[in-house]
């Protein structure tokens, strides 16, 4: 039987350009490509887990706008239910303006609609989450509704992860209802700012691009190394990451065995270009792994 992941949060249109170099203040230059394609952390991350053979359903807002159609329409295509997404009315969706040079990219997030999915509509939707294998979470949508999630979940025995991307500080009474928190390098040094540490030990896993993953194995700091690919387009690599690991612990897996996976599923993703679209199927994933061996 196929996991059932329900994933809550953002969805934007990309809007990408590629570039040598970033343009410096006041100056005007010169891109090598432009296209836009469907996006946000929220939605990334359920086509990444459909795509490997979850059952995934989608909690969230667009606009009523263009962008808001194709975005619903592009989940329906990756076999995500979209039943349970709102569409807002005189509001735009969410869009993001990517800036990609070589192999890093820089995003400036637009939330729109994303803004709209309340505390209330979750709520409403328990009977929805409550059927979950794993609860899915990052923070393009309002705080206070990843907390409202957060919280039934956890009320109801469901594993929660938490992407804390983009980040924003946590409430211990957030954290305690968290499973497992994914930051990367960045959103870790922001975290451990704010937060105990013992608090988080237990709960961490920690993405560091090339260097793979770190999270605590009960007595150590411990590193689970990931794969050397031709990168194209990292866009997205984060929410690959993020899929496949809730895929791998909605089938029960052990956690070390989980983050391989994920890390394997990040590093085909950086393959292609766009997010959603390099999203590899499991039986991509299964042979990458049977080559690595």
């Amino acid at each position: 039987m196929a996991p059932k992941i329900t994933v809550i949060g953002s969805m934007n249109m990309d809007l990408v350009t590629e570039v040598e170099r970033p343009p410096k203040p006041g100056e005007t230059i010169r891109g090598q490509r432009f296209y836009f394609h469907p996006g946000g952390k929220g939605a990334n991350q359920a086509v990444a887990a459909a795509r490997l053979g979850a059952d995934v359903t989608m909690i969230g807002c667009v606009g009523d706008d263009i962008f808001g159609d194709q975005l619903i329409d592009n989940l329906r295509q990756k076999n995500v239910n979209t039943e349970h997404i709102q569409v807002i009315k005189g509001k735009s969706s969410g869009t993001a303006q990517i800036t990609v040079k070589h192999e890093s990219n820089s995003i400036i997030v637009v939330p729109g609609a994303n803004n709209e999915v309340s505390a209330a509509y979750v709520a409403s939707l328990e009977a929805v989450i409550t059927q979950s294998d794993v609860v899915l979470l990052q923070l393009e949508i309002p705080l206070s509704t990843v907390m409202a999630a957060a919280k039934i979940a956890h009320d109801h025995g469901i594993l929660v992860i938490l992407n804390p991307a983009p980040f924003q500080r946590l409430s211990p009474e957030l954290i305690d209802l968290i499973d497992y928190l994914t930051p990367n390098e960045l959103e870790y040094d922001d975290l451990m700012k704010n937060a105990r540490s013992r608090e988080l030990a237990k709960k961490l896993i920690v993405t560091k691009g090339k260097r793979g993953a770190q999270y605590f194995d009960g007595e150590r700091l411990a590193t689970v190394p990931t794969y050397n690919v031709e990168v194209v387009d990292t866009t997205g690599a984060g929410d690959a990451f993020n899929g496949a690991l809730a895929y791998c612990l909605a089938k029960n897996k052990p956690l070390d065995t989980a983050i391989h996976f994920a890390n394997a599923v990040g590093a085909l993703s950086v393959k292609r270009h766009g997010a959603q679209e390099g999203m590899p199927t499991l039986e991509e994933v299964q042979l990458f792994l049977r080559r690595e061996e």
